[in-house]
């Protein structure tokens, strides 16, 4: 198990004792929680923890987040992820990124074609028949609710603009 692995894994275990009871509903569940609980968001988690914005999106929210999965981030070149993690700036930048303000369901992304982000920078969405993209991203799987929020899966991590 390479370094990376073996911080995602502790990063993963560490967020497992702060979610939520497996017995919790969903809904009482946070968006951390939720994405956690899903097990295929753990390179995210571990990207959430070194960017310190675990705790924001355990806040009250409402958030919607276009959660890359952890095949979305095994798409980027070779040790970019692990770069990422050491660049605490960067890497949030590229979190909050994802997030938009609110809680925006499916339904109102597909009426939206951009959306203002936590980051200050703006997103594209376009909708071609059922197919939803978020700048370079397909939205695989939508309205997953939490407590403070709705996670929206998007296959590819997106970037924001270097300004």
């Amino acid at each position: 198990m390479n370094r990376f692995n073996t911080m995602v894994a502790g990063v993963a275990a560490a967020a497992v004792l702060v979610a939520a009871p497996v017995s919790a509903q969903m809904d009482e569940a946070d968006i951390v929680d939720v994405a956690v609980q899903a097990g295929n968001f753990t390179t995210l988690a571990a990207a959430l923890e070194a960017a310190g914005l675990v705790e924001v999106l355990k806040g009250e929210g409402p958030f919607t987040v276009f959660a890359p999965t952890d095949e979305a981030f095994a798409k980027l070149p070779e040790g970019t992820v692990e770069a990422l993690l050491q660049d605490k700036e960067r890497l949030t930048a590229i979190l909050t990124y994802h997030v938009v303000p609110g809680s925006v369901m499916a339904a109102d992304v597909v009426g939206l074609d951009e959306a203002g982000t936590v980051n200050g920078a703006t997103i594209d969405i376009e909708v071609d028949g059922s197919t939803v993209m978020v700048q370079n991203a397909t939205v695989t799987a939508t309205d997953i609710t939490a407590s403070n929020g709705v996670i929206h899966v998007i296959d590819t991590v997106i970037l924001p603009p270097e300004n």
